[in-house]
């Protein structure tokens, strides 16, 4: 077996290399072993990252034993809730892409073997992906798994709750009190917060594409589960250096379809679309939006987990976790069993014996809470490339909807005016300038939609905006409208008062305004100063492309 890691360890030329890592206190038989990175996203700042160091020494141990040396090298994260509501949110998508060129670069710098990758949260986990995919080595998933459910106000809750606590206090349906309740009871404790919100999405469906191991995506961060999988992801590494098998023989067309299909079933995070777009990018996949409304036409969406209903990844994992799922989908042929995944198993190996234990919790295909797909992809004269909802978090009084625009050009300005209580029923807010380039780094708009439902308005009032949502948003928001309205698109055109029909289940989403009107308001257009020139942001702006391509580099 011809291993990269020959490039810095064999021959007399090799010398100095060697001297190198002598200095770090490697031995002559460790560097005659497989070399094995360890990217460990694990900092003080993120909560489902903060345990990340246990997950690291797990998956080292597991390395060793089947005959490997590990190296553990570093990634950055950034915190979506704690990024949330201010210009620190402009840096998680766009830190995606730091953080695969950065694995890429730890990689082929120092010539590693095979990767074990250990994040957790939002753009932490695809952009490992990415990376893994990019340089096509040998490569495992083990992120570090959600939290535990909550409990407030008598019932179990996450962190979209909250979010939604602030706008009932500032509605005064809490007091300071109740909100303090809320405030110290959503996060228990370590781990990925615990609804299916973009970071517990992402780990599900690096499981359903394969990249991980079976548990990966619902096993709790404080159950010893969790470190049992994290050396057994250090075993399974070695098992692929030694067959030779890459992240592109797993990550391909159809293990894609795999995990676009989990996804439905799911309800994932409306996130999902750009990073699946993205992690296909990688891999020389044609995935489009297109392909995303063609599955959520066949597949039906089987969870409801928080924020769409009141189960966790908890009860997700109780009930036989994603492979559970996959076994469920699999029994109207839905899902590809022939392909190999991280474990060295096929699909149909790994989800042999793994039934649904809690139908209440994974719904059996003849009982869906619906028969399309969590995600939907509308189009129209706003939205001619395309724009995403989480449909399985829509209430379905919502599902058509018909209203006048109320117009802002900041997540700012959206929230002083829904604050400030000048969202009526029945409005359609518009918040642009928000997109990839326009933010520039498309920002979540969690604080907007979960003001909305803290004051009851979630069921009443729609939210379109060219940015994105967290996965813990809920109600009929709708993201990722393209062109965005620094690419020129209508979304930028629109005034207060035109009027917006929404209909998700015949994807469509238009505005009564004419061709030639967008015209004459297109004539008239100026566009605003950049929000960022200089720092690397700067650069992110000039180079990303729209949503409706996963918000990739040019």
């Amino acid at each position: 077996m011809k291993l990269r890691s020959e490039q810095v360890t064999k021959g007399a030329e090799r010398a100095p290399h060697r001297s190198l890592f002598y200095a770090m206190g490697y031995t002559k038989e460790e560097l005659e072993r497989p070399l094995i990175g360890v990217c460990c996203a694990h900092s003080e700042i993120v909560p489902g990252h903060f345990h990340l160091d246990k997950v690291a020494d797990a998956v080292k141990a597991g390395v060793r034993m089947a005959g490997g040396t590990p190296i553990e090298f570093p990634s950055i994260g950034v915190c979506d809730g704690i990024a949330m509501g201010h210009a620190g949110m402009k840096y998680s998508l766009a830190s995606r892409e730091l953080i695969a060129d950065s694995v890429e670069t730890m990689t082929m710098a120092h010539c590693l073997d095979g990767l074990v990758l250990i994040p957790n949260c939002d753009k932490i986990v695809p952009g490992m992906v990415m990376a893994a995919v990019r340089l096509d080595v040998p490569a495992v998933v083990c992120s570090g798994g959600p939290m535990l459910a909550g409990h407030a106000d008598g019932q179990d809750v996450s962190l979209s709750k909250i979010f939604e606590a602030v706008g009932a206090r500032k509605a005064g349906l809490i007091d300071d009190d109740g909100l303090m309740e809320y405030e110290q009871g959503v996060c228990p404790g370590c781990g990925s917060c615990a609804g299916m919100y973009t970071a517990n999405s992402m780990n599900c469906i690096s499981e359903a594409i394969g990249i991980a191991l079976p548990g990966n995506g619902t096993i709790p961060a404080v159950d010893g589960g969790r470190l049992r999988l994290a050396k057994q992801a250090g075993m399974a590494i070695m098992n692929l250096v030694e067959k030779g098998i890459t992240a592109r023989d797993i990550i391909d067309e159809k293990s894609v379809l795999n995990a676009l299909t989990c996804d439905m079933a799911l309800g994932c995070s409306s996130n999902s679309v750009l990073h699946l777009l993205a992690i296909a990018n990688e891999a020389g996949v044609d995935l489009s939006l297109d392909t995303f409304n063609e599955y959520s036409a066949k597949v039906p969406n089987l969870c409801h987990l928080a924020p769409a209903g009141d189960t966790h990844m908890q009860d997700l994992n109780a009930a036989g976790g994603i492979q559970a799922v996959l076994n469920e989908l699999d029994k109207k042929g839905l899902i590809d069993t022939s392909h190999i995944t991280a474990s060295g198993k096929t699909v149909g190996e790994n989800i042999e014996g793994k039934g649904v234990k809690d139908y209440s919790i994974i719904r059996p295909l003849d009982e869906p809470y619906s028969e399309t797909g969590g995600i939907a992809i509308l189009w129209g004269n706003i939205a001619q490339n395309g724009c995403v909802v989480k449909r399985s978090a829509v209430a379905p009084e919502m599902l058509v909807h018909t209203g006048p625009a109320r117009v802002f050009d900041s997540e700012e300005d959206s929230i002083a005016a829904i604050f400030g209580g000048e969202i009526n029923e029945g409005d359609v807010v518009v918040i642009r300038y928000e997109g990839p380039k326009g933010g520039p780094g498309m920002r979540e708009m969690l604080g907007p939609t979960s003001a909305l439902a803290g004051m009851k308005l979630d069921k009443t009032v729609a939210l379109i905006t060219d940015g994105r949502f967290s996965g813990a948003s809920r109600g009929a928001s709708i993201g990722h409208v393209s062109p965005e309205a620094a690419q020129g698109g209508e979304i930028g055109l629109l005034q207060e008062g035109d009027v917006i029909t929404i209909d998700i289940p015949a994807a469509k989403i238009h505005a009564d305004v004419s061709e030639d009107e967008f015209a004459a308001r297109r004539a008239a257009y100026t566009a605003p100063e950049p929000r960022v020139k200089t720092g690397w942001l700067a650069r992110y702006q000039r180079a990303v492309s729209g949503a409706d391509k996963g918000a990739i580099m040019k």
